[in-house]
């Protein structure tokens, strides 16, 4: 019985859910009207006209740099955790977060020796 009545609280709440986002999704559509004009289906690039395609090939160098950039500030949110904890960890913590930073150095030096933080095109001329 109570399996049921579980099911049924998970059922309800999807139930609510959806309703609320298709009241969402439709309300402003029915309050605001919809009038398409052509300039307003144009893609907005800040404030520019756009120059070209927006399906334009970006170079992989630049998610690499972008990824790179996420983790290490990923990786110094959590450093920023254990110097605030370092009095209390003792030398357990101290290993610990001695051997997380040689591991972010050697991720950083295997980077570096790969070209990943480079903008220019390998010996080939081409992009990684």
């Amino acid at each position: 019985m109570q399996d049921l009545e579980s099911a049924a609280v998970v059922g309800l709440f999807a139930l609510l859910i959806a309703v609320v986002l298709i009241g969402l999704l439709w309300l402003p559509r029915w309050l605001g009207g919809y009038r398409p004009q052509w300039d307003k289906e144009q893609p907005y690039e800040c404030g520019i006209p756009p120059t070209h395609d927006a399906r334009v090939r970006i170079p992989i160098r630049f998610y690499v740099v972008a990824l790179s950039f996420l983790i290490f500030d990923i990786e110094a949110a959590f450093l920023f955790a254990w110097a605030v904890a370092y009095w209390e960890l003792g030398v357990q913590g101290i290993i610990g977060g001695s051997v997380f930073i040689l591991i972010l150095l050697l991720g950083l030096i295997y980077e570096w020796r790969k070209g990943g933080l480079s903008w220019s095109p390998d010996r080939t001329g081409r992009d990684l």
